[in-house]
């Protein structure tokens, strides 16, 4: 199968079958659902199909994540007071209602990777295929259903549970399942395959789901659950698959260290502008707005329209350590001045490490470790996205050992991940003391790749955290509402969005939405 990245634009929806008396067959040269599911090659394009929503998902996650935390803010536009831009804030400021389209957006495109994921796993029953190839095949679509099912029980709660091809207008209207009952389906769908995939071949990996994602997700639950025993076994087993971490921090995004031994599952892009792209645009949205961000990216952007996002917080910045290395490569400042409509002039690009403004000029922080000039074109960049990453696995490994009073052997994993920063090890062996450091370390370490919100939700210091982060930031910026960052227990999800409850009389929204 070629690299994720080279992905083919496929049509993977049922099809709606015609009347005998409109037309006799379908054109002899055209596919159908009943001739498209025959040979490996449409399989596999099929589930190459089945990773694309991926990105869709991706393009709104940091709002409902990063930016939904004390991680991240937005830039002021008081001149553009669309929709547009009033829905993004909103999510931010934990004001979103069940009309917001981004929060809609993400359960769309879930259940679009859901639907692509139901219909593989249901051909492939009946396919002539080799064992071998089908337990391949079964097992990306069974990772790729779990991903998307841990990202919306997790944002929304219980969600309606579909685990087959939808073939009828009947079977499309589900009420919600129960969070347990989602969690089992989760954890089954993992299972399988962990038990389908084989570990990474060789580095660089092709991009594809392998034992390593199945674990790490699985993991992953597991801890949401408490369940450590079993989140530590699992962890473990990823220690003889052949990750590493890379030597240098930075190192885990360049564009030329893809699918690296660091990397357990990332999003494939493909930069530039010849058929067949799929370049990031996320870069863009995470700069200063400026009619000109050539002295960042490299090539001449105007991102007036879609920058401005995901700026880091004097929070984070305030977080990280003296001496840790992951605060040069994750955030840099660009440097300038603001017009009457308030876009930004980049004067300079300056590092973050003890800066001070020059005379007149602003300096505003922005996400460095994904941005990688010259860029290849104006539509993106070719940096894939990582969901899960090495160190992220070692940081979980340390958690589920600290929570079992393993105390001792928690301080291994976690000083793995401090060395490479370029910190001292940590040697508290206090539970209470290392579950800190342990919960400031996946912050530092994680910045920007959309674990904060569902870190402080598993945690349970949601309420605390951003409760008091509202309390600074709302200092800090003018521009904010009084009642920005202001949260109780109802906004831990989000709301089921409006136009699913309005459809589908048997979803009932989450309490404290209209």
């Amino acid at each position: 199968m070629k690299k994720l990245y080279t992905v083919m634009v496929l049509l993977c929806a049922v099809t709606i079958s015609c009347s005998k008396d409109f037309i006799e067959r379908s054109p002899e040269d055209a596919y159908t659902d009943d001739v498209f599911y025959k040979t490996e090659q449409q399989f596999r394009s099929a589930v190459v199909a089945a990773y694309a929503p991926l990105r869709d998902v991706l393009v709104n996650d940091y709002f409902t994540s990063e930016m939904h935390s004390d991680n991240t803010i937005y830039q002021a536009i008081p001149g553009n007071r669309g929709t547009s831009i009033v829905e993004r804030e909103n999510i931010s400021d934990f004001t979103n209602t069940s009309t917001n389209a981004y929060v809609a957006a993400t359960w769309q495109h879930s259940y679009t990777g859901i639907s692509r994921c139901n219909i593989i796993i249901e051909r492939l029953k009946g396919a002539d295929l080799n064992n071998e190839v089908k337990a391949n095949l079964d097992g990306q679509a069974k990772f790729l259903r779990a991903l998307n099912y841990f990202k919306l029980v997790r944002l929304y709660g219980g969600v309606p549970l579909f685990i087959k091809e939808v073939t009828t207008a009947d079977e499309a209207f589900k009420a919600r399942a129960t969070e347990a009952e989602v969690y089992a389906q989760i954890i089954a769908d993992a299972q399988d395959a962990i038990a389908e995939l084989a570990p990474p071949a060789k580095f660089p990996q092709t991009g594809e789901a392998t034992k390593g994602s199945a674990t790490i997700l699985l993991a992953e639950v597991y801890a949401t659950q408490k369940k450590w025993a079993d989140a530590e076994k699992l962890l473990n087993s990823m220690l003889t698959m052949g990750y590493d971490l890379n030597a240098n921090y930075a190192d885990a995004f360049m564009p030329a260290n893809k699918n690296s031994k660091e990397s357990v599952f990332e999003i494939q892009f493909l930069g530039g502008t010849l058929t067949g792209a799929t370049p990031n645009v996320l870069s863009f949205h995470f700069l200063p707005r400026s009619k000109d961000t050539k002295l960042l990216t490299g090539i001449s952007i105007d991102n007036t329209g879609t920058g401005g996002w995901n700026t880091p917080s004097n929070d984070l910045i305030s977080d990280f350590e003296a001496g840790d290395n992951r605060l040069e490569a994750s955030i840099g400042i660009a440097e300038g001045t603001y017009d009457a409509s308030n876009y930004f002039k980049y004067s300079a690009a300056k590092s973050i490490i003890n800066y001070v403004p020059a005379t007149g000029k602003i300096g505003v922080p922005y996400i460095k470790k994904y941005l990688h000039a010259p860029l290849e074109s104006p539509t993106g960049s070719g940096d894939d996205f990582p969901i899960y990453r090495f160190s992220d696995a070692l940081l979980l490994l340390a958690e589920a050992l600290n929570e079992q009073g393993k105390s001792s052997d928690a301080l291994t994993p976690l000083n793995r991940v401090r060395r490479r920063a370029g910190l001292a090890d940590f040697t508290n062996t206090d539970p209470a003391q290392l579950r800190a450091a342990i919960f400031h370390e996946r912050r530092v370490e994680l910045a920007f790749e959309n674990h904060r919100w569902t870190d402080l939700l598993r945690s349970g210091k949601a309420l605390s955290v951003i409760n008091a982060f509202g309390v600074k930031i709302r200092e800090q910026l003018p521009y904010l509402s009084s009642d920005a960052y202001v949260i109780d227990q109802h906004h831990l999800l989000f709301p089921i969005p409006q136009n699913e409850v309005g459809l589908n009389p048997k979803i009932i929204q989450n309490p404290g939405y209209f």
